[in-house]
């Protein structure tokens, strides 16, 4: 008991910013919080966060324990969840957001059986592609694809997506198949806005490249290269929950397939939470089923 709550104590703490808001979240007072941290860096025998009157912060040993504490406490309360709420059907409204051209593809028909599943259910999912705040904004959830920098939100991986370059199969025939990053000089390129490189992963060196490239047309909106690429006018570095449908049927071709860069994450993100709702902890499950298999993604 005194392990678990000295590990509370620790990821309230380092998610909400100071000892006092832990405290309230915990339910005792901001000294004994400081106490069951002490006690816990002291059974450990590690430094876990610099604390001073007007800051916390954690050290390079502390975020790693942070991350690992919020996964044992998430588990441990889906396993209670699991176990109290029994045949509970799952109610309620579910907020949530994810980027507008993978959320209508990919999330928006989940949503949709999701609901039918669970009738008792309502959502509002907000398709967009700026980084919501997920706390001020009230999202329950948000679909998040690459990199995550925000470590106070708890974190899922729901599988992992790749990115190809793609052109028409007449364009290749017009303009030749680029067999290495560099031919790519040679070809009418396709970029997002201000792209700062297409990303290459070297497959005889296994590092990472990037190979800024050059065309007559860029724009912000990633639906109109994926069109220019079907309609024979260049290649195009898109995604392949995008393009999948298009390559299984033959509209485009990859090239560049040795070079594919590492794949990037799927993640649902959500606010720490002391419990999970259920019907939250179903939707992402659902996610992380459907994302976590291959032939989803080779069916477009």
């Amino acid at each position: 008991m005194d392990t678990f709550k000295q590990i509370s104590a620790f990821v309230a703490t380092a998610t909400r910013g100071s000892l006092s808001a832990a405290a309230r979240a915990e339910g005792v007072t901001p000294a004994i919080v400081g106490r069951r941290l002490d006690a816990l860096e002291a059974r450990l025998g590690v430094r876990l966060m610099l604390r001073t009157t007007r800051k916390l912060t954690l050290t390079f040993e502390g975020q790693a324990f942070l991350e690992d504490c919020q996964r044992v406490l998430n588990d441990l309360a889906n396993a209670e969840a699991a176990v109290s709420l029994g045949g509970v059907r799952a109610a309620g409204h579910l907020r949530l957001s994810a980027p507008a051209g993978f959320g209508r593809r990919h999330v928006a028909p989940l949503v949709g059986a999701f609901m039918q599943a669970n009738p008792e259910v309502t959502v509002s999912l907000d398709l967009s592609d700026r980084i919501v705040d997920l706390i001020n904004e009230g999202i329950d959830c948000a679909i998040r694809i690459g990199e995550l920098t925000d470590s106070s939100l708890v974190s899922v991986r729901l599988g992992e997506m790749r990115r190809v370059v793609v052109a028409s199969p007449a364009y290749l025939v017009a303009n030749g198949v680029p067999r290495t990053p560099a031919d790519l000089a040679r070809h009418n390129c396709f970029s997002l806005g201000q792209q700062r490189g297409w990303i290459f992963q070297n497959p005889e060196t296994g590092v990472t490249e990037s190979w800024k490239v050059s065309g007559r047309f860029e724009c912000n909106d990633g639906a109109v290269l994926h069109e220019w690429a079907l309609a024979g006018r260049g290649l195009a570095w898109r995604s392949l929950w995008e393009v999948g449908q298009d390559l299984k049927e033959g509209r485009l071709s990859s090239v560049l397939d040795a070079w594919q860069a590492p794949p990037m994450g799927i993640y649902a993100v959500f606010p720490q939470r002391r419990h999970m709702p259920l019907r939250l902890r179903l939707f992402v499950d659902l996610l992380k089923e459907t994302y976590g298999r291959a032939a989803y993604w080779e069916a477009g």
